[in-house]
This record gives structure tokens, sequence and C-alpha cells, in this order.
């Protein structure tokens, strides 16, 4: 943590290759998290789903971009289920409901951006 309360990636990453699936395991029955980078304007947060395990819906008020690293999982916007697979990509928008369901062991990286 830096002086401004803020959690930035560890400086013994920056500058180097990181395998991102391999940057967090799952656990049995859980969904586990790693957040990377917590600025004021966005965070950068690694999730691991154990097989049918998930986020209930919720909303955020800003865009969220998911990138599928392992796996398979259903997101739901506003709705309307979304098959996403390893190598794929969905943008949740800001204010609309989502949740999240892994359909087997399921990797994902978060992007928001605050600004």
């Amino acid at each position: 943590m830096n002086n401004t309360g803020t959690i930035r990636l560890d400086e013994q990453y920056l500058g180097h290759t990181i395998d991102l699936p391999s940057f967090i395991d799952y656990q049995e029955g859980s969904v586990v998290s790693r957040t990377l980078v917590q600025q004021p304007t966005g965070t950068v947060t690694l999730f691991a789903f154990a097989k049918d395990q998930g986020l209930s819906e919720h909303s955020a008020p800003f865009n969220a971009m998911v990138v599928v690293l392992e796996g398979k999982a259903e997101i739901t916007i506003a709705g309307k289920p979304n098959i996403v697979n390893m190598g794929q990509m969905i943008i949740m928008p800001a204010n609309q409901p989502h949740a999240v369901s892994a359909l087997e062991n399921f990797k994902m990286l978060l992007i928001m951006i605050k600004s």
C-alpha cells in the first residue's frame, strides 16, 4: 500500500511477464479474488470460480470488462444470459444488473475504469 492508501501491483512484478491464470488458484466450493491494482480511477482484479460458484446479481456504477482466462461461465446482464469462454471478453454496462455463474472452473480478469 502506498501513502495514499491505494493498493498497487507489487513492484516485484513491474516490468515482468505474469502468467495470469497461474497467478490465482481455485479453491473448492469458493470464489477467490486477488486485486492487482486498486486506484481511485479503477481496479484490476483476478477471480477464480470453482465450478457451480458465482456472484449473485448486483450492479456497479461503472462499466466493467471481463476477460476470460480459463474455463466457461454464464454472465447474465439485465436478464440476458451470455456464455463466455477462454479468450473472450464481455463488457458489463454501468448500472445494469449482472451476475456470474461458473459452468466449469473459471478464471477471469475484471477491469473497471472509473473515469
